[in-house]
């Protein structure tokens, strides 16, 4: 029987295999699962691994990604592989803002409150007994071998992936929980109580559910959870969603931002993969989904990466020149979603890119080996144009004037490291907003840790949910000519 032997931050693995695995698959198996922004269909080239033995020849996508990509090559006999290393990200958001108040915790001595993001999970243990968070834990969602947004995993589920991504989100939330409890040097079953947060995707590959209604209008989900489960032989309770693409995540970062307990009116905005954004406004919860793309999570950008180590995460002018810094102060190797936005922003005040996108360059360096290409600042059009165009059509759809709103809570791990000023002129965030931006952290976590800590907070949740207004966006003709709009960056 061959056998793949596979190198990796200087250890050895191997695994032997029968018949003529994808590389991908089989180092899956082998729990090496590297990510795949295009779902594995050979497009982006960010799978590249370095490879020798008996596979099959290099296809096309290979070619022009020049090198082997695992998400292409068929192991056909004994090979060895050496992967990237995988430093971990360096910047995965676990603090938010939360509000708790009384200690009211549910059952149990210990518990847990976790984030299943699309990119990113992350977890906390809690000490129920006095409400202290005694361990974290975070890693990069596993489920990106598989696609790097819903849609494509929505659509992986129905091709019969489903057994395989509830696997994904199951295994990762029990290591996620065994490293916390290692971390506190407590036992899996001192855990009683888990309250698991995501978007309505995520809870529905979590649970093994069909995604069906997700994938085609009137993309009215079939389930909205707001209930118990078991999970990992523990009680669970999935928070409630609001729409299909409005989930339980932003639900528990309306409550821990404390947003419709006053009178003022205010915008939340969750900027990631799926822009989620809700608008307060005289006792009605307006809301809103965008499609943005991985783009602000480094995916889709020929050098895009996470929030690694060597990641330009931040860019500015000075003496007319883009100065960079990275995570750990190591050597460029990437450019994440902080960074892209920086870069953007201070190539536009170079002249080096139009206001209509147009990059007469055919590589924008920025230091290092690290560039822009134009078809990267396309992408970053794309997705800054959904979510500012969700923001105005929301706004219109409640008949608000961006002056009227109060405050703009910035939510999730990208804006918790977003520079506001370049946000604003690229466009993504309205300039007469720009002075009144709170940024809040992983407010998701942080309302799933108020409803551990305090279950009298659970009927507030299902108030939120319940006040919800949905305002489609897809064939919205308002949206459409915002969208647009908003393609073009703002002129200086």
């Amino acid at each position: 029987m061959p056998q793949l032997t596979v190198w990796q931050n200087g250890i050895r693995h191997s695994a032997r295999f029968e018949g003529a695995p994808v590389l991908s698959r089989l180092l899956e198996k082998m729990g090496l699962a590297i990510p795949q922004p295009c779902g594995g269909r050979g497009r982006c080239g960010k799978c590249r691994v370095e490879i020798k033995g008996e596979l099959s020849p290099p296809n096309a996508f290979e070619e022009a990604a020049g090198g082997r990509l695992a998400c292409q090559a068929v192991l056909l006999g004994d090979c060895e592989a050496i992967l990237p290393e995988s430093p971990g990200m360096a910047q995965i958001q676990l603090e938010g803002r939360g509000r708790l108040g009384k200690l009211s915790p549910m059952p149990g001595r210990l518990g847990a409150a976790a984030d299943l993001g699309t990119t990113t999970l992350a977890l906390k243990l809690y000490d129920l007994s006095n409400g202290r968070n005694i361990a974290s834990a975070a890693r990069v969602n596993p489920q990106t071998a598989v696609a790097a947004d819903v849609m494509g995993r929505i659509g992986a589920a129905l091709k019969g992936e489903l057994p395989r991504l509830e696997r994904m989100a199951l295994d990762a939330l029990g290591d996620l929980l065994h490293e916390a409890c290692d971390k506190a040097q407590a036992s899996m079953e001192s855990v009683e109580t888990l309250v698991i947060t995501g978007n309505t995707t995520m809870l529905y590959l979590l649970m093994g559910l069909v995604p069906l209604a997700l994938s085609r209008a009137p993309f009215e989900a079939d389930h909205l959870f707001g209930q118990w489960v078991s999970l990992l032989g523990k009680k669970a309770y999935l928070p409630p969603c609001m729409n299909a693409f409005v989930g339980a995540d932003i639900t528990c970062a309306v409550l821990a931002s404390g947003l419709t307990e006053k009178k003022d009116t205010a915008l939340l905005v969750d900027v990631g993969t799926n822009g989620e954004i809700a608008l307060w406004q005289d006792g009605t919860l307006h809301v809103a989904s965008t499609a943005a793309g991985p783009a602000f999570e480094g995916a889709g950008i020929r050098m895009g990466c996470g929030s690694v180590p060597g990641a330009i995460d931040s860019l500015w002018l000075e003496d007319g020149q883009l100065k960079a810094h990275t995570i750990g102060d190591m050597p460029p190797v990437g450019l994440c979603g902080s960074g892209l936005i920086d870069a953007v922003a201070g190539l536009l005040d170079l002249g080096q890119v139009q206001d209509t996108g147009r990059v007469e360059a055919q590589r924008l360096h920025l230091a290092g080996e690290v560039s822009l290409f134009p078809e990267d600042i396309r992408s970053v059009q794309l997705a800054k144009a959904a979510i500012a165009a969700g923001i105005r059509t929301l706004l219109h759809a409640a008949r608000v004037k961006p002056g009227e709103v109060s405050a703009l809570y910035l939510a999730g791990g990208f804006g918790s490291h977003l520079d506001i000023a370049s946000a604003v002129r690229i466009g993504l965030i309205p300039d007469e907003l720009a002075g009144k931006v709170a940024v809040i952290g992983n407010a998701s976590l942080a309302g799933a840790a108020e409803l551990l800590l305090d279950r009298g907070k659970l009927k507030d949740t299902a108030l939120i949910a319940s006040r919800a207004r949905h305002v489609p966006l897809g064939g919205n003709p308002w949206f459409n000519e915002a969208y647009m709009e908003e393609m073009l960056f703002p002129e200086e």
